[in-house]
């Protein structure tokens, strides 16, 4: 672990080129605990504006992040080295999610319980300065799905982005204060997650954690949050099941397979990487699937043409290597030579269902295919993991989709398709996928206390 309290600076690569991009500041302890403090008196003022005022500040934010949605997009193509048509719509979530939260500020109401003896209503008040520590897969959506309703609730946030992905987060802070949202309600802190995210999680002035990561680091930060009963939301690792029945409409579902685990070169925790297909039709989807993936255009992320760039870092790259033996049969696609953290897409076959990459999240382009016998075959390989955050099931049987959707134990499914985020449903994981729900009608919610108020009657 480093020294908490000295001074250090983080290094920006443009994951395409290997070249530094910029270099920033990092937080230390001290930089926490200034912060927090700034953002205590904000939220106190923040809440208690009306909502109507806090709502239009931030269609504002919306406004200005939509003004400057090609800038947004470039800095994520150089830091993240993601697509730039991706980029375009991760900037444009940041907007829409302001925008669905900006609603959500003047309809955030409790109820009224009938009892006997008087009036009971409930009241939902902001818990006080969030804490969200964003990842580097998706650094701009994910950082608004804390951010966003937790400032419409009537909250401050203080975001750390990830070491690797600062520039984007830091970019939206400057937007937010341009907008006219008070100074300190929305603070963004780049820096280690040992010295800057170790001080957030324990500082007793943070009221709740909002952490998307691996399941590892969601596990101490769960252990570090008990100390003092502080709230969390926790959205963790994933090994996604596709799963293929034989009555499906088989084009439909190789066309649409590759993209949904090498989008974002499938470091995405709902990448569907355990393709499951019923064994009558397993032969023929590998030989549908090959030419869709050796097709892939993988290349320069600026380039409009490309469909996947490079991984986000060395490291990465040579831990989704680790899990790719030289002898077991795949399927493969192409990537360019030379700088930067490039891995070709790639489908293995053959392997064991209990094989390291079959269970293991390698968070990269790499999906395993298996075969099943039938529906009860598929439910027990799909659940076969300890994760359950997403999934897809391929089938024309609506009663066959209908069962397997309530078979299966993951947060996200979808039918025919592999979508699995909007920002107007609840998103999150069962088992050790994470804790708690985002997105959707009832976001704001997890960013307020529920207090009941009981008014005597009675003389």
């Amino acid at each position: 672990m480093s020294h908490p309290h000295e001074p250090y600076a983080l290094d920006v690569l443009n994951p395409a080129t290997e070249e530094v991009v910029a270099t920033v500041p990092g937080a230390t302890a001290a930089d926490v605990d200034r912060a927090v403090a700034v953002a205590a008196r904000a939220q106190r003022t923040w809440a208690a504006a009306a909502p109507a005022d806090r709502a239009r500040l931030l269609r504002r934010f919306a406004a200005a992040v939509d003004d400057h949605l090609g800038e947004l997009a470039r800095l994520e193509v150089r830091e993240a080295g993601h697509t730039i048509g991706n980029a375009r719509w991760e900037a444009g979530n940041v907007r829409d999610l302001l925008d669905y939260a900006a609603g959500g500020a003047e309809r955030l109401s409790g109820r009224q319980i009938p009892v006997p003896g008087g009036l009971d209503v409930t009241l939902l008040e902001p818990l006080g300065v969030i804490g969200v520590i964003a990842p580097w897969n998706f650094p701009m959506p994910i950082a608004a799905w804390g951010t966003a309703p937790a400032l419409a609730a009537g909250n401050a946030v203080i975001l750390k982005p990830a070491e690797t992905t600062p520039l984007t987060a830091l970019r939206l802070a400057e937007l937010a204060l341009e907008a006219g949202l008070p100074e300190g309600l929305f603070q963004v802190l780049p820096g280690r997650g040992d010295v800057a995210g170790d001080a957030l999680v324990r500082h007793h002035g943070i009221a709740k954690i909002v952490f998307t990561g691996s399941t590892r680091v969601g596990k101490q930060i769960m252990s570090l949050c008990a100390e003092r009963v502080k709230r969390v939301t926790l959205e963790l690792g994933g090994k996604s099941p596709n799963v293929v029945f034989a009555d499906a409409d088989l084009d439909a579902a190789v066309a649409a397979a590759p993209m949904s685990f090498l989008d974002n070169s499938g470091q995405d925790c709902c990448a569907r990487t355990r393709i499951l297909v019923e064994r009558s039709v397993h032969d023929r989807f590998l030989e549908l699937l090959a030419p869709a993936i050796e097709s892939v255009v993988v290349g320069d992320p600026a380039d409009e043409k490309t469909q996947m760039g490079p991984l986000i870092s060395k490291t990465q790259l040579e831990r989704v290597r680790s899990y790719v033996p030289e002898d077991t049969p795949a399927l493969r696609g192409s990537a360019p030579e030379g700088p930067g953290f490039w891995f070709p897409p790639t489908v293995l076959t053959g392997l064991a269902p209990d094989a390291p990459c079959a269970v293991d999240e390698v968070f990269g382009p790499v999906a395993v295919v298996l075969p099943f016998d039938d529906e009860e075959d598929a439910i027990r390989l799909a659940n076969a993991t300890e994760y359950g955050l997403s999934g897809s099931i391929w089938t024309r049987d609506v009663g066959r989709a209908i069962r397997v959707s309530r078979a299966v134990a993951a947060g996200n499914l979808s039918v025919n398709s592999h979508a699995s985020v909007r920002y107007w449903t609840p998103f999150g994981g069962y088992k050790q996928s994470g804790l708690g729900r985002e997105l959707g009608p009832d976001a704001l919610t997890a960013f307020t206390e529920t207090k009941n108020v009981f008014i005597s009657t009675e003389a």
